[in-house]
């Protein structure tokens, strides 16, 4: 396994907000952080995120990639890939040795959802708190198959120095 000990992020990008979720600094136990208002225009949310990476000290973000149940890209799939490039550019233009990392989230927000709902919370009332939730399931999934697989999970997001 990666002897890299530290906190790992999970963020589950949508439209309208961006849910974070954070390990702990072994690396075992998800924990929702902040639900972001996305703002792709000023980037608000991006630049939120590199203080919230600065502050943890986090040395992997994991990027929810939205796929179909049979594997194949979505319409969400691209603004995903787009969010882990920006923020990858950035970390790299702060000379930050913090990786981003795209990995599988099918299913995050519906398992996310249910495990509220069996908790009690009405739909209704799920809005404000889901996009921490499927973050949080991002990162268990991430961490999980860190352990199974003596890896980090995901597919590393390069940043071409030429561009």
């Amino acid at each position: 396994m990666s002897a890299r000990a530290g906190v790992r992020l999970a963020v589950d990008v949508g439209d309208v907000r961006v849910g974070l979720a954070a390990s702990d600094p072994d690396a075992l136990l998800a924990t929702p952080v902040m639900t972001l208002r996305r703002d792709a225009n000023r980037g608000s949310d991006l630049r939120m995120l590199l203080k919230i990476i600065a502050d943890r000290a986090a040395v992997v973000v994991y990027v929810g990639l939205p796929l179909s149940l049979s594997g194949t890209e979505t319409p969400s799939t691209q603004k995903a890939r787009d969010y882990a490039v920006a923020l990858a550019a950035q970390l790299a233009a702060q000379s930050s040795p913090t990786e981003v990392r795209l990995i599988d989230e099918r299913l995050s927000t519906v398992s996310a959802a249910e495990k509220m709902r069996a908790a009690g919370v009405e739909a209704k009332n799920q809005r404000s708190a889901i996009d921490q939730a499927a973050a949080v399931e991002i990162l268990t999934h991430a961490l999980d198959m860190r352990s199974a697989l003596g890896q980090e999970a995901g597919t590393l997001v390069e940043i071409d120095p030429e561009t």
